[in-house]
């Protein structure tokens, strides 16, 4: 499944993503709030693909531009997050590279996923929770 927007396309990760996952996923900057390390290797970026950004409702945020990722969003469902035991409720979580902060891109994003939330999965909730340091 695949969700466009205004200015991006969120899509399904593919290995082929690998090298773009990297060059975000690396600053110390991104990861850590997000609640991961940052990434060592392309090797490990394509390891995160295929066993991590793998869920039915995980996507490559992308610009519509050039369809290449520069960040991830997620629904989380029931099984996948600690913030609920509900089929009727998930956890949406994301981040995107340093890069392109400040410019209403995940909120964007976010709003397209919380409507496919509510109006495709009918949730009842979705949560949105933070890690500690993250101000963003």
């Amino acid at each position: 499944m695949e969700f466009i927007t205004e200015r991006l396309i969120l899509r399904p990760w593919k290995e082929t993503d690998a090298e773009s996952l990297f060059k975000y996923a690396k600053d110390p900057d991104v990861g850590p709030i997000a609640g991961c390390p940052p990434h060592k290797s392309i090797d490990e970026s394509r390891d995160v693909i295929k066993n991590v950004f793998c869920g039915p409702e995980c996507y490559a945020v992308c610009l519509k531009t050039d369809n290449i990722a520069i960040g991830c969003i997620e629904l989380k469902l029931n099984g996948s997050t600690d913030m609920t035991k509900r089929d009727d409720e998930c956890e949406l979580g994301y981040w995107i590279g340093k890069e392109f902060w400040g410019q209403g891109l995940i909120p964007e994003a976010a709003r397209e996923l919380i409507r496919h939330g509510f109006e495709d999965l009918n949730m009842n909730v979705i949560w949105c929770g933070y890690y500690e340091g993250n101000t963003r």
